[in-house]
């Protein structure tokens, strides 16, 4: 079979997708792009998209891809296997909830939605219509992250005794929803929260979060934000986030962990590994971005028929509840909030 695909969205994330897409059936996997949808049909003949992290194409070839600027009419006039939803924050539980109710299965961008009320009305979707939706928390399929991950749970330099995680750059100007708060949810929502998902990924949910956080830009939420995370067993989890970093900055993201007996440091492009009693290294990571891996791992689970097992919704809802905390905490200046765990 051919696996047909509809994407939704064709801004900077709609066009990283496209991309690697096109990749893929390059690369002979059987998957074809049969429709894309924007609100604004001029999107689909820009050959240029801004982002803080590359990945889309210049030069993006349509053919044979038909262009649609509502997406009712595309659900009626194509036959679709699947969506990909890369809209702003504040439509993907309306397009998700739409397109499962069609029988379409779902990728929807992260944040899987504002809130979790929005988010289990998604998953109640998909179960009441036997589809699989998973979520583009793309840090989990990172090749940095998933050698992060990996350390951790096989213990290889014991337990993680500290961790830090921090993501920033200038504020975004590639759509005006990004900066108004009940759209995005503002930088804790739409930055900071690839790294709270990686730090519940890694560790489960948190007892509690205590945040700092700080708004610069009128109307967008908080822009500068920094989270303490409290686990049982008294590990430091720290992660920071400031989308306010202009000039020529560019874009920034890294971690430092420590463990028992011996430490991780990414800087953005590397991971670094020093063991506490032998000479550091780096580590060997396969060269391509997460994008790439989360989208093969999404189509090829649904050509084979197989149940999606990464970014589950049900996880991917407890980063947007542990968001929602840590919100809470930063209205009360910092003040420990107790999460159900």
């Amino acid at each position: 079979m051919t696996l047909r695909i509809g994407l939704i969205g064709f801004g900077f994330m709609g066009r990283t997708h496209l991309t690697n897409y096109l990749r893929l059936q390059e690369e002979g996997l059987p998957i074809q792009v049969k429709a894309v949808c924007d609100i604004n049909l001029d999107k689909l003949r820009e050959q240029e998209a801004v982002g803080n992290i590359s990945g889309a194409a210049g030069q993006i070839s349509l053919d044979n891809i038909s262009g649609y600027s509502s997406v009712i009419d595309m659900l009626e006039n194509e036959e679709l296997d699947c969506v990909d939803i890369t809209l702003p924050t504040y439509l993907h539980k309306e397009y998700s909830v739409m397109c499962l109710n069609r029988g379409l299965h779902v990728l929807c961008e992260k944040p899987m939605a504002l809130d979790v009320s929005e988010c289990l009305d998604m998953i109640a979707a998909a179960e009441m219509n036997d589809r699989q939706l998973m979520i583009g928390q793309c840090l989990r399929f990172w090749p940095a992250y998933e050698y992060l991950k990996r350390t951790v749970d096989e213990q290889t330099y014991g337990q993680v005794k500290s961790a830090f995680f921090f993501r920033g750059g200038s504020t975004p100007t590639w759509g005006a929803w990004l900066t108004q708060n009940d759209k995005s949810g503002g930088a804790l929502m739409d930055m900071h929260i690839h790294d709270t998902d990686v730090i519940n990924w890694l560790f489960g949910k948190p007892e509690a979060v205590s945040t700092q956080a700080l708004n610069i830009v009128p109307g967008s939420g908080y822009d500068v934000v920094s989270t303490h995370y409290a686990y049982a067993g008294g590990k430091v989890v720290n992660a920071q986030a400031d989308w306010t970093l202009q000039g020529d900055y560019g874009f920034e993201m890294h971690y430092r962990v420590n463990f028992e007996r011996g430490n991780l440091v990414f800087d953005g492009s590397t991971v670094k590994v020093n063991p506490n009693e032998n000479s550091g290294f780096q580590a060997e990571l396969p060269a391509d971005l997460g994008y790439y891996y989360q989208l093969k791992y999404f189509t090829e689970r649904l050509i084979s028929g197989e149940k999606i097992a990464e970014a589950l919704p049900q996880s991917t809802m407890e980063s947007v509840s542990i968001i929602r905390a840590e919100i809470e905490s930063a209205d009360q200046h910092g003040k420990w909030v107790s999460l159900q765990v």
